[in-house]
């Protein structure tokens, strides 16, 4: 998980515009093993994401004069790398931008978000969600519920796997998530519940064996 964002970011920008390239370096270690894994859900290699992600550095640094702080230092980040990725994912016929991946949210209109057998006519749950506290021996940080976790985002329709990822996995806030993709409060909702059921699932059918 990366650092939540905090007023380090502030300060570290204050310096870097004022050219401090130790400043810079800080931010670029902290932030770019966040950066490549986004990115690396655009482009087809390694080794594009890691291309992806120097352009994005560049922009920042040439950008970094015009940066007004109206949103987080993270945010703007991220929105950058987006743009950058989308643009040479298309290039490299990998993929389609984020919001042309269906309309509005229309990826899985028709998917229901959880399976409808564990609703009871009532609407009540029939078969409701394990709770994990219920197995004292379950390690959920082990590396083998990891490897589910990831197994699972990594087959996911790819506007859900990105919104679980930046939320789940890289700590940033709905906010945040919704400026750099540009998703409505709505979409980004439906699409991260539509994801997190699905991982949900795969680790309960892990757990039942």
């Amino acid at each position: 998980m990366p650092p939540p964002p905090d007023a380090d970011d502030e300060g570290l920008v204050r310096r870097a515009r004022a050219g401090d390239e130790a400043a810079f370096a800080t931010l670029v270690r902290r932030y770019s093993p966040s950066l490549v894994r986004l990115a690396r859900m655009y482009v087809a290699t390694d080794a594009l994401a890691e291309d992806v992600v120097q352009e994005t550095w560049l922009g920042v640094l040439r950008g970094l004069e015009r940066f007004e702080g109206r949103s987080s230092f993270r945010t703007w980040l991220f929105r950058i790398l987006v743009n950058r990725a989308k643009t040479r994912g298309v290039r490299e016929h990998r993929t389609v931008p984020f919001a042309s991946l269906g309309g509005a949210g229309a990826e899985d209109d028709d998917e229901p978000s959880v399976d409808p057998t564990r609703f009871a006519e009532n609407g009540a749950w029939a078969s409701p969600p394990r709770r994990w506290e219920d197995d004292p021996e379950l390690a959920l940080e082990s590396a083998e519920a990891r490897r589910i976790t990831e197994e699972a985002i990594a087959q996911l329709p790819e506007r859900q796997r990105i919104v679980i990822t930046l939320r789940d996995l890289e700590g940033l806030s709905s906010d945040e998530v919704r400026n750099a993709l540009d998703l409505s409060e709505t979409n980004q909702r439906v699409l991260l519940h539509r994801a997190r059921t699905k991982v949900r699932q795969a680790l309960e059918d892990w757990i039942d064996g």
